[in-house]
């Protein structure tokens, strides 16, 4: 078995102040979405993700590649926005097992009263801490490690290890 190329003493601190900065940066965000507005993170990634698209519907499956949820999380999720009148699901007539995932105008509505709060939680927390030259780096940083992400599989991966871990949880 080869050695681990270890981390230098710079990678390892970068590497740590990724994950502290990203993990406080996204409980902040979700706090504050959840305080002034009743829904976090997911919710709000759900309906921004919905408000793109054509008659603000996307087919299930597609809406849990691009919130990156498994499909399970994702089913939870929308059932709780279901019942609060954000969102429906109306099975797909020309695919017997397809469902897409509507917006309601509760929900669009929800979406537009959100969406100034969170821009500016994300400016204060972010983008304002940031020169121009920095975000673009970071744009081009994350759009590298997303696009190897998703090349390797990893969406698919993480409903694999969902659902296997649910698995070795049932007695």
């Amino acid at each position: 078995m080869t050695e681990p190329q270890w981390l230098s003493r710079d990678e390892q601190l970068a590497w740590r102040s990724f994950l502290t900065g990203s993990e406080l940066l996204s409980i902040a965000l979700d706090r504050e979405l959840r305080e002034q507005h009743g829904i976090g993170m997911p919710e709000y990634e759900i309906l921004v993700r919905l408000s793109e698209h054509e008659d603000h519907t996307m087919r299930m499956a597609l809406l849990a590649t691009d919130t990156t949820m498994s499909r399970s999380r994702l089913t939870h999720c929308v059932a709780r926005m279901e019942k609060r009148g954000l969102l429906r699901r109306v099975p797909i007539a020309e695919d017997g097992r397809g469902v897409n995932c509507v917006m309601t105008e509760a929900g669009w509505d929800l979406l537009r009263s959100c969406a100034p709060d969170h821009v500016e939680s994300v400016r204060h927390h972010l983008v304002d801490l940031l020169d121009a030259d920095e975000m673009a780096t970071l744009g081009r940083i994350f759009d590298k490690v997303t696009t190897h992400l998703r090349n390797q599989g990893m969406t698919q991966m993480h409903d694999k290890v969902t659902t296997h871990l649910r698995t070795e949880e049932t007695p």
